[in-house]
């Protein structure tokens, strides 16, 4: 695509320079341009892509994109108002516009986008739609897997994505769509058809500042779905439990956008009722328009009916049937450090989840007690850097929901991992708990602790295969770990065992020969007492 066809693609756009290069690819991060690609300069939280501007064009990118007046370069350059929505609208164009060519359902709140969009993949897929899936723990590009770099990629990656999955025979997608891709303009030029909406509860507020910003983001998806309703069939996709969700709804059930509720509450569109828990999942009685289907989903927790709900009805609002999609439910996958089970059939049961606010913790925690457990035992701890707010709030969910607690690391980052467990334990009330720095010794610790009947809950981490401990990542996948310990305490309980063999043995051996010799004794005493007898004959006795 030629520099000349770009610019008309952002309104106000000014190009100067000499030259109307071909443009091969697109970039945003200097370490990472190639040859006669187009290097924008996007202004970030931490770093202003404007002060790289010459490491990229020594490395002979073709052209730049910035949003400042009055730089001179040696390369041709486009002055944008916003180089975010500049990189947007052109990410879209350069790769052909491939959401147009697909039926799109993004899904945004503060927990569920994974597993919802996971859900809404597997329904789609099953009913031989193809669909690719961008997300937290996955990007399937349509059978083609690309490495996962943010929830919601920047949208040069995401529009190429997306060009990908159309390569590939896609017909749909689920995008995890978060609250930073939507400030950040990441999926701005996306044409969803479907925005899925899950809960609301404090996150990120050290990005967003508050909750209100926090809100006013997610609605930012349903205000750009709403505005293609004009254009074409669009639907939202909102829980009715939720408060934030009821906002949505009272907002845009008079739009231009379909609006479709769930829930467990009177009044739901897609409504779950007489739920039945078990270790193997949870069987509900699902309830749409005068319908009434019996659904089962082999995931634990209320919270995994709430994100199927969501995935049905965005599901049926894509075309697939209720029936069969609520058949296909029965065999969703495990999904990736999800109340994702590693003890492999023990009398106990280890579980890692990605809780790492304190609704989620709670969902978690309330959902592993409704299996009943002997004692409910949680490892946790709290990201640096990060809200720190929230981490009393979490120190006060352990202490009400479970029965044990051991605070941790989690992501210290750049603060010291003993203030963090500090600012925990100050909302902890009681004193079940203990504080083990190192997240490594603390479930191992946790896992010593198991007997039968007892749960132990991971939290924090879940899919994530890193720590990252000032300023660096190193490996860290929780689930590993975990299967670690477990696998050293079956060791150790293996030399148990077989010690307690082997002395049982030993003793039955020392009593056996013990027993021999003792009767091998008895037997000398009898001969010797025999012989006795015969030497105290008559030396005559054969002659009488």
């Amino acid at each position: 695509m030629r520099l000349n066809a770009i610019a008309k693609v952002v309104e106000g756009a000014v190009l100067s320079g000499n030259g109307n290069p071909e443009i091969s690819s697109l970039c945003h991060d200097s370490r990472e341009v190639r040859e006669g690609g187009l290097f924008f300069a996007i202004r970030g939280g931490n770093v202003d892509g404007h002060e790289y501007i010459q490491e990229a064009v020594k490395s002979k990118v073709a052209a730049v994109v910035v949003d400042r007046q009055g730089i001179e370069l040696e390369v041709p350059t486009l002055e944008v108002a916003d180089s975010r929505e500049a990189m947007s609208a052109i990410a879209d164009a350069f790769h052909g516009k491939p959401s147009s060519s697909l039926k799109i359902a993004g899904v945004t709140g503060t927990n569920g986008k994974t597993t919802t969009a996971l859900m809404l993949c597997h329904l789609l897929n099953a009913a031989h739609r193809n669909c690719g899936l961008l997300g937290t723990v996955k990007y399937d590009l349509g059978g083609e897997d690309a490495g996962v770099t943010h929830t919601t990629p920047e949208s040069t990656e995401l529009q190429e994505h997306l060009a990908r999955m159309v390569e590939n025979g896609c017909v749909a997608a689920a995008i995890e769509v978060s609250s930073h891709g939507i400030v950040l303009k990441r999926t701005e030029d996306v044409r969803f058809d479907v925005a899925i909406f899950t809960n609301l509860t404090r996150d990120h507020l050290d990005f967003h500042g508050d909750m209100s910003a926090y809100f006013q983001a997610k609605r930012g998806l349903f205000e750009q779905v709403a505005a293609s309703g004009e254009k074409k069939k669009t639907m939202a996709v909102i829980n009715s439990d939720d408060a934030s969700g009821r906002k949505l709804l009272n907002e845009f059930s008079r739009g231009s956008i379909s609006v479709v509720s769930y829930g467990m509450g009177i009044g739901s569109d897609y409504m779950a009722q007489d739920l039945r828990q078990t270790r193997e999942g949870v069987e509900f009685t699902l309830k749409v328009g005068g319908r009434q289907l019996r659904a089962e989903i082999p995931l634990i927790g209320k919270f995994n009916v709430y994100n199927a709900l969501a995935a049905l009805a965005a599901g049926v609002g894509m075309g697939l049937n209720l029936r069969e999609a609520v058949r296909n439910l029965a065999d969703l996958p495990q999904v990736p450090g999800r109340l994702e089970s590693v003890s492999d059939g023990r009398a106990f049961d280890v579980y890692v989840d990605y809780a790492h606010t304190p609704d989620a913790l709670q969902n978690a925690l309330e959902t592993l007690r409704t299996l009943e457990p002997r004692r409910l035992i949680v490892v946790f701890g709290c990201g640096g850097n990060r809200d720190r707010e929230k981490r009393v709030e979490m120190g006060h969910v352990a202490s009400r929901f479970s029965n044990y607690a051991i605070i941790t690391s989690d992501n210290p980052r750049d603060e010291a991992p003993e203030d963090i467990i500090s600012d925990i334990e100050s909302g902890f009330k009681g004193e079940h708990l203990e504080r083990i720095v190192g997240r490594r010794e603390a479930i191992g610790l946790g896992v010593s602790y198991l007997i039968p009947g007892d749960i132990l809950l991971i939290a924090g981490k879940g899919h994530e295969d890193y720590q990252e401990i000032a300023g660096k990542r190193e490996k860290f996948d929780d689930r590993e770990v975990a299967r670690q310990m477990l696998r050293d305490r079956d060791h150790v309980r293996a030399d148990m065992v077989r010690e307690q063999r082997e002395e049982i043995e030993q003793k039955k051996k020392e009593r056996e020969e013990r027993e021999a010799r003792e009767a091998r004794e008895e037997r000398g005493e009898r001969y010797q007492h025999s012989r006795g007898r015969e030497w105290d004959k008559p030396k005559n006795w054969r002659k009488n």
